[in-house]
């Protein structure tokens, strides 16, 4: 059931969990232990979870010697193919500890733009969710081009929400919740609810990301948690350091309240 508040997240039966390349990469990379503990925990209670995870492109870095994220599109798509591989690795090593497979979908926003393969997707989804797998979804950046991208994995995870018909959206990052103006700048404050329809108007809201790996910013997210919402599913922006806070429903992070 859509939860109406935070206080309801734990009864949320189906729930997709993104994640930016900042927070599980580099020397953020330990951070998936925590996180994995916090899908456990939900999955563990019943819930159908499902896990966007960027950073396929940023943990490949590293074994092509890249120093900064690449410009040109051949290098990225290699990064990411070497990336992919052992980003998935790390996910499932960790979920060994609770018994839990995982599955890995990789989409194109073509993928879900024609009815076909946006039937197929579902239909794998929900069998994957069915028998009791938490698939890991990423963009299939090995074979994406800059025309045919989703542009970053907000929007993703939004569609694949509505696609699945998820009750909860969390959107995780380096920031601890959706703030007045740039959090780091005098004055900003907290926005802990933003009400279905709410414009934001007077809010001052970044376009990019503070890492030089990721490629959403607050701007994203806020686009992300309006497709959302408008599919009927709540909304919670907070920081990867506190999913597990977010998932059990404490107050923390912005809330969007979904469109009944």
């Amino acid at each position: 059931m859509t939860p109406r508040s935070r206080a309801d997240i734990p009864t949320a039966t189906r729930i997709v969990v993104k994640v930016g390349s900042s927070s599980i990469s580099g020397e953020n990379a330990g951070q998936i232990a925590p996180l994995v503990d916090a899908l456990a925990a939900a999955h563990g209670r019943g819930a159908e979870v499902v896990l966007v995870s960027s950073g396929a492109i940023a943990t490949g870095m590293p074994y092509l010697r890249l120093d900064s994220r690449p410009t040109d599109l051949a290098t990225q798509q290699a990064a990411a193919s070497v990336g992919q591989n052992l980003l998935v690795f790390r996910y499932q090593d960790s979920l060994d500890r609770y018994d839990i497979v995982a599955g890995q979908v990789l989409l194109t926003a073509g993928d879900l733009e024609h009815e076909t393969p946006r039937l197929n997707a579902q239909r794998a989804m929900d069998r994957l969710l069915a028998l009791r797998i938490l698939p890991i979804v990423n963009e299939n950046d090995t074979v994406a081009t800059h025309e045919i991208r989703f542009g970053d994995n907000d929007r993703l995870a939004a569609l694949v929400a509505a696609l699945i018909g998820a009750d909860l959206l969390v959107l995780l990052s380096d920031v601890d919740a959706l703030y007045t103006r740039p959090p780091h700048l005098e004055g900003a404050q907290r926005i802990a609810e933003v009400r279905y329809g709410d414009a934001l108007a007077g809010v001052e809201i970044g376009s990019v990301g503070r890492a030089g790996v990721g490629t959403g910013g607050a701007e994203t997210k806020v686009s992300a948690a309006r497709v959302a919402a408008e599919s009927g599913t709540a909304v919670l922006i907070t920081a990867t350091t506190l999913v597990d806070d977010a998932l059990a429903g404490r107050d923390v992070g912005t809330w969007f309240e979904p469109a009944r």
